[in-house]
Parts: structure tokens; sequence; C-alpha cells
């Protein structure tokens, strides 16, 4: 093996002109110019490093603001979604009244739920890496407290349909048993039966509606009926009535003593005998006759009406 000084002792030396043509290069070249090379050099590094940090910066800021813009989307669905469920469900359920549920405590639960302090949202709007980063952070928390509320306050909206349906199956449920044999048409209670078990809150309102109808028309049809026969019964009452008075008065008129009047028939200027005679009736009367005398009688049948000769004495009438 060859050391390294024989190595270079078989390079072959220059010759006396390259030798010549180096001396002289080394002469002719200027002093300065070995600080302005290596001046250069180094500036070539700045500018080289200057334009690597920028791409490298430019680089982590773009990182950023992806990063920021993903936070921001996240953050803002996450409100979105709280804000729809606080405007919807949970406000159309705040007008529920504690007697429209089964456990009124789920209304309190609510309100619970829904009086708390949202953050505000601001979106990516700082300058720089670090203030993205900033807002980053602030985005996070942002959505994860709106995703945490939701969460709870949808557990709150839940409870209160559960407890408002609980509350209307029992009343349904004590319809159906009080309407039993109430109805006019007893197909709407197998409905409300139906929606019960199905346990359908809509179903449930109209069912239970149509069976109070049901029930409204059966009692307006039992009193127009009762009305009905309670008339026919005082027209009968008072024909009876009417009756019984025409009765009595008749038997009022039966039970009177009979009347009795005494007429006088004249029988004066006969033909044969004269002067006048007192030849009297059973009630006393005067009158003219051929017989020379005068009679009265009276009497009358059962109609009222007098009929001659009743009380006429003997020997006036001849009989």
């Amino acid at each position: 093996m060859k050391t390294e000084q024989e190595t270079e002792t078989n390079t072959p030396p220059p010759t006396n002109g390259e030798t010549a043509a180096v001396e002289e290069s080394r002469r002719v070249r200027p002093k300065w110019l070995v600080p302005l090379v290596a001046g250069l050099c180094a500036l070539a590094l700045v500018v080289a490093g200057g334009i690597g940090w920028k791409i490298w910066s430019d680089r982590r800021l773009a990182e950023a603001e992806a990063a920021c813009a993903t936070a921001s989307d996240a953050a803002r669905g996450a409100m979105n979604d709280w804000n729809t469920l606080v405007n919807g469900d949970a406000a159309d359920l705040l007008e529920v009244k504690a007697d429209q549920v089964k456990d009124a405590k789920t209304i309190d639960a609510l309100k619970t739920a829904l009086d708390v302090e949202a953050p505000e949202y601001e979106g990516c709007v700082a300058d720089g890496k670090d203030g993205l980063e900033t807002a980053i952070d602030e985005l996070d928390d942002a959505a994860a407290w709106y995703e945490k509320h939701a969460g709870s306050l949808k557990k709150a909206v839940d409870a209160v349909n559960d407890s408002k349906l609980a509350k209307t199956i029992d009343t349904a449920k004590t319809l159906l048993e009080s309407s039993n044999g109430n109805v006019q048409d007893d197909k709407t209670r197998e409905e409300l039966s139906k929606a019960i078990e199905a346990k359908d809150e809509a179903a449930i309102a109209k069912a239970s509606k149509a069976v109070n109808d049901s029930i409204a028309a059966k009692q307006k049809a039992d009193e127009e009926a009762k009305a009905k026969a309670q008339a026919e019964a005082d027209a009968k009452a008072a024909a009876a009535a009417n009756a019984q008075t025409q009765q009595q008065q008749y038997n009022y008129q039966q039970s009177q003593p009979q009347q009795s009047w005494t007429p006088s028939y004249p029988y004066g200027g006969g033909s044969t005998g004269g002067g006048s005679g007192t030849t009297g009736g059973s009630t006393g009367g005067s009158a003219g006759s051929s017989y020379g005398g005068s009679f009265g009688y009276s009497s009358s049948d059962n109609f009222g009406g007098a009929r001659p000769g009743g009380t006429c004495p003997e020997s006036v009438c001849g009989v």
C-alpha cells in the first residue's frame, strides 16, 4: 500500500511555465478581492437563509390559518345547533304549564338549562400565527361549551316532552274509562284506545276531542229525549186534570137540591057556575075558572121543568 506521501510524490510536478503562471496570477489578484468574495458569499447565505425563513414562516402561517378556519367551522356549527334548539323546541316548551306535565320539576330544569350565558363567536380575526393560535384555542373552547350545553338542553327538552306525554296519556285513560256508555258513537273510544297504546300525542289529542264531542252529542240527544218525554207527560197530566175538573163540576151540580116553582094558569070566566071559589092548591094561588074557583100547584122533574097537575087536588083536577 502506498503512503499519502508516496501518492503525492507520484503526482507530476508543475513545469517551469505553469509555476511561473501561478506566481504571476498571485501577483496580479487585488487584495480586496478575497474579502469581497467572502462578503458576497456571506450575503448570499443570508439572503438564502432569509428566503428559506420566509418560506417556512409563510407555511406555518398558512397552516395556522387553515387550522383556525377548521376550528371556526366547528364552533359555528355547534353554536348553530345550540341556537336552533334554544329558539325552537325549548322555546315552545316554555309555554307548557305545570298542570300539563306529570312532573313539574322538568319545566324548572328546562328553565335552568336555558339560563346560561353563551360565549361570543368572533372567528379568525387575529393577525399572525400567534394570534391565530390564540383564536384557535378560544374557538375550540367555544365549540366545547356549545356542544356540552346543547346536550344538557336536549335532555331537558326530552324530559319535558316525556312528562307532557305521560300526563296526556293519564288524562286520556281517565277519559276512556269515564266515557264508557256515555258516547253516541263508541268507535271514538276505540280510536282513543289505539292512540294511547301507540303513545302518539297528536293522535291522542285528536281522538280525545272526538270522544268529548261524542259525549256532548249523546248528552244533547238525551236532554232532548227527556224534554220530549216531559212535555208528553205534562200534556197527559193536564188532560187528566181537566177531565177531573169537569167531573167534579158535574158531580157538584148533581149534588145540589131540587128547585121548585109555582106557575099559575087562568081559569076565570067559566060558562057554568059563578062566584068565586077558594079551593086552594098546595102552595096557594088563585085563578078564575069555569068551575068558579082557584087552585095552585107546584111540581118539577129532574130537569127543573114544571109538570102541571103534579099536585093538583083531586076535587079540581079529577085525578
